[in-house]
């Protein structure tokens, strides 16, 4: 069980209205997002920080914002939401050669060196201490504009927060999410470890 317990959809209309949104990236409504209407302002503004963030405004497209956000979970060891990173890059049209390489996106010829830029962004941008350096900024430079780092980092700051969020909470996941771990991330040792619902 999560440390603190999900609430229904129906608990605030509001949140529940807005949360459709995750209908579309993952299938259902997140059990963190359930449990954060326990103080409804933060489920909203978080539903609508999340879909600020993921607008595709440039050529950050939608699956490597996905892929983006499980190279900052993979950093961090946050199980919970490398899950839902990878579901959602599939469900945005994350091609099955990337999907199934996202591990060795450094070296595979499934990934582009403008993607490969962006995702050494997420990992350096979400360790601690920081690592993000002039070689990093000058490889982004080749590749990206201002405006496109902007949404990148945007991507790897909401998963800090999620990260956080998820493993603190111990925050159970879905069978959706499962399934797409187990599909995608197994053959790597994959396992939904605290977030079963037993660690607390």
């Amino acid at each position: 069980m999560a440390l603190v317990t999900p609430l229904s959809a129906e608990h605030d209309l509001e949140t529940k209205e807005l949360a459709e949104f995750f209908n579309e990236t993952l299938g259902f409504c997140p059990n963190s997002v359930l449990t954060m209407q326990r103080r409804p302002a933060i489920s909203k503004a978080f539903i609508n920080l999340n879909k600020a963030v993921m607008a595709n405004e440039g050529r950050v497209t939608s699956a490597l914002k996905r892929m983006i956000a499980w190279v900052s979970s993979n950093s961090t060891g946050c199980r919970y939401c490398q899950a839902h990173a990878i579901r959602a890059a599939e469900r945005y049209g994350a091609e099955q050669e990337q999907l199934d390489n996202i591990w060795d996106y450094r070296t595979h010829p499934a990934f582009s060196e403008a993607e490969r830029a962006a995702l050494d962004f997420s990992l350096a941008a979400s360790q601690v201490p920081n690592a993000v350096n002039a070689e990093i900024k000058e490889r982004l430079y080749n590749h990206w504009n201002e405006g496109e780092i902007v949404e990148m980092l945007g991507v790897i700051s909401l998963f800090g927060y999620l990260n956080r969020w998820n493993d603190s909470m111990g925050t159970t996941m879905e069978t959706g999410a499962i399934e797409s771990g187990n599909q995608f991330l197994g053959k790597h040792g994959f396992e939904v470890g605290k977030h079963d619902g037993s660690q607390y």
